[in-house]
């Protein structure tokens, strides 16, 4: 599965909010997953928006053909556009679906991992962050990513803000110091999403 990831200042709320709903025109596009996205929480104006595709060849495809179209509601609504794509590597937690409905906010990390420490950063979500985010309380799924120049994503999905500022408060800096996460990572950004609902497709 292919994940975008889209982040993007917004300079015209109400027009981009209207525009992302033209998005559902993506449901019947051949190999389209699901999307959905929202506001940034520590961000004012800052909008995120993911995207699931069965392929690349599909996402391919639909850039060719319809994209543009769908996208032209929104021409002028926003400045400062970063596009992500992400191969998906495994699941937080099991059978990853891209479905947003039954949660509240979504957490994003983005890692840069330093030469000749891939493998190791990877084995660390799977082994110290996975059990972890599986097993707390309000996690409801997510996903490990990896896109070209040693750039990954954990996107995990909360039924509620609260719940994940309970599982930060109480056990990010102990599993960051077992995973060695300072070891491995170059840079590190990460935003919380508050999920709109009529975004979702």
């Amino acid at each position: 599965m292919l994940v975008k990831w889209i982040s993007c200042t917004v300079t015209d709320r109400r027009a981009f909010e209207r525009g992302q709903r033209k998005w559902a025109g993506l449901l019947g596009e051949p190999g389209f997953r699901g999307q959905g996205g929202g506001w940034s929480r520590g961000r004012p104006g800052v909008a995120h928006v993911f995207g699931f595709w069965e392929s690349r060849a599909f996402y391919d495809s639909f850039m060719a053909r319809s994209h543009d179209r769908l996208a032209a509601a929104q021409n002028g609504t926003y400045a400062g556009t970063r596009i992500t794509l992400f191969d998906h590597r495994f699941d937080v937690k099991t059978g990853f679906e891209p479905r947003f409905h039954d949660a509240d906010v979504v957490r994003v990390a983005h890692a840069r991992v330093r030469e000749g420490r891939l493998e190791h950063f990877a084995l660390m979500q799977e082994k110290v962050w996975n059990p972890a985010m599986a097993g707390s309380p309000g996690m409801v799924r997510g996903l490990f990513g990896e896109a070209p120049g040693r750039e990954f994503l954990v996107l995990s999905m909360w039924r509620s803000a609260a719940e994940h500022g309970k599982y930060r408060e109480e056990r990010v800096e102990r599993l960051s110091l077992r995973a060695q996460t300072e070891a491995d990572v170059e840079a590190l950004t990460g935003d919380v999403v508050d999920l709109e609902p009529g975004w979702t497709v």
